[in-house]
């Protein structure tokens, strides 16, 4: 079995629509998909019923979180979307993500970058508007040649020349709300340093302890000592250990299915999971 857990759709950065997303994961030989969009459970129904017959849909969301200053993001899945208490948090980073992107905009103006904030919005395109959004526009108008390069201190990284701060929830509150819904948390990317300071091991103990399942140790924004790394720190703290793409369509240069988990650590989040289970495909529309 072939299995991603972890990829976007236009629901919030990615450049697929949910029903291509689904389609494209299956021309890409991939046997389970999981579909973590920011903060948003919105593209549930439209890759549903997309879903090709032979391709197994985890539901989830990559939640935004901080800890001690620092970013970073949660991997939630089979959770009940509808459950209020998750669900409100969720509403409550999504709603703060339009005034942090015009913020980003005004930042970017008062050095001199002429990105328009209706030119942010459409990019997004109903999207939860987030940086790489804003990126996108700095690919456009030259100003770096990738999304990647935007995620620098000179722009948009965290605590870079036009970065804006937004309402993200307290990582051991945010394994609290999962688990109430009935998810599995996964830390996403826990040793991804180009992209800001990083979580001391020392918290990711502390996270275990509360509750965390996983982490993502597989991923494209980790060498192979970080990976030997992490492979270490969940084997020491009992954490499952998932691989990925964090496929974003276009707006990334990874391809679905470049980091895989294995089928008996996808089988333990299922086993977990008592909120939503996997959906597999009938064929689609």
């Amino acid at each position: 079995m072939r299995i991603d857990l972890h990829c976007h759709s236009t629901a919030s950065d990615g450049t697929d629509t949910p029903a291509e997303l689904v389609r494209n994961a299956a021309a890409a030989g991939l046997d389970v998909v999981a579909l973590t969009d920011h903060d948003t459970t919105r593209a549930y129904a439209e890759a549903i019923a997309a879903l090709p017959e032979g391709l197994t849909l985890v539901t989830g969301a990559e939640l935004s979180c901080r800890v001690d200053g620092i970013s970073m993001h949660l991997l939630a899945y089979l959770f009940d979307p509808e459950e209020p208490v998750l669900l409100a948090e969720r509403e409550l980073v999504r709603d703060d993500r339009v005034p942090r992107a015009q913020g980003m905009v005004a930042k970017l103006n008062g050095l001199g970058v002429p990105v328009t904030w209706e030119r942010v919005e459409r990019i997004a395109a109903g999207g939860s508007v987030g940086r790489p959004h804003v990126a996108t526009a700095l690919v456009e108008l030259g100003v770096v040649p990738t999304v990647g390069d935007a995620f620098t201190e000179e722009w948009l990284a965290d605590g870079g020349r036009a970065f804006v701060e937004k309402h993200e929830t307290d990582p051991f509150e945010a394994i609290r709300l999962v688990k109430g819904a009935g998810g599995v948390a996964v830390f996403a990317h826990p040793a991804a340093a180009k992209r800001g300071r990083t979580v001391p091991e020392s918290v990711i103990a502390e996270l275990a302890a509360a509750g965390l399942d996983g982490l993502e140790v597989d991923h494209m924004d980790h060498d192979a000592d970080a990976r030997a790394r992490l492979r270490g720190l969940a084997e020491e703290l009992g954490l499952l250990v998932t691989g990925s793409s964090d496929y974003h369509g276009s707006r990334k240069t990874v391809s679905l299915g470049a980091c895989t988990t294995d089928p008996e650590v996808y089988g333990e989040i299922t086993r977990r999971a008592t909120g939503a289970f996997p959906v597999p495909g009938t064929g689609g529309a």
